[in-house]
């Protein structure tokens, strides 16, 4: 089922267009553009589109990315719930520029509603 969700958006192609999408609509909003201050949105990129194939059933993964650690530095830099929610609107935005489904969207926005608690370490 997860590798129908990743052939439904249109593959790789696709997933790292909505990922360039999400990054350029985080950065222009001014409550979340602070916690990429010193990122290396290049490196930041490669490593949340590898996090959504394997969410999305792109690719097998002998182990899953620990999201708590991950985020461990914007949780410093004062990380919240709604913070996370303008972010996940951001992701679903981006997969609408991209033409995904809406019971697509709903099905990857599901997965990663999932990951709420590990991103804020609840």
């Amino acid at each position: 089922m997860k590798l129908e969700i990743y052939e439904a958006i249109g593959g790789r192609a696709k997933l790292n267009e909505a990922v360039s999408l999400f990054y350029e609509n985080v950065l222009a909003d001014p409550q979340l553009r602070p916690f990429f201050s010193h990122a290396d949105m290049d490196g930041l990129r490669a490593k949340q589109s590898m996090f959504l194939t394997m969410l999305l059933g792109g690719i097998d993964s002998l182990g899953r990315p620990d999201v708590r650690r991950a985020h461990t530095e914007p949780r410093k830099q004062g990380l919240t719930d709604a913070h996370v929610t303008s972010f996940f609107t951001h992701f679903r935005a981006a997969l609408e520029d991209i033409g995904t489904a809406p019971r697509i969207m709903d099905r990857v926005m599901e997965k990663l509603e999932a990951s709420r608690g590990e991103v804020l370490n609840q």
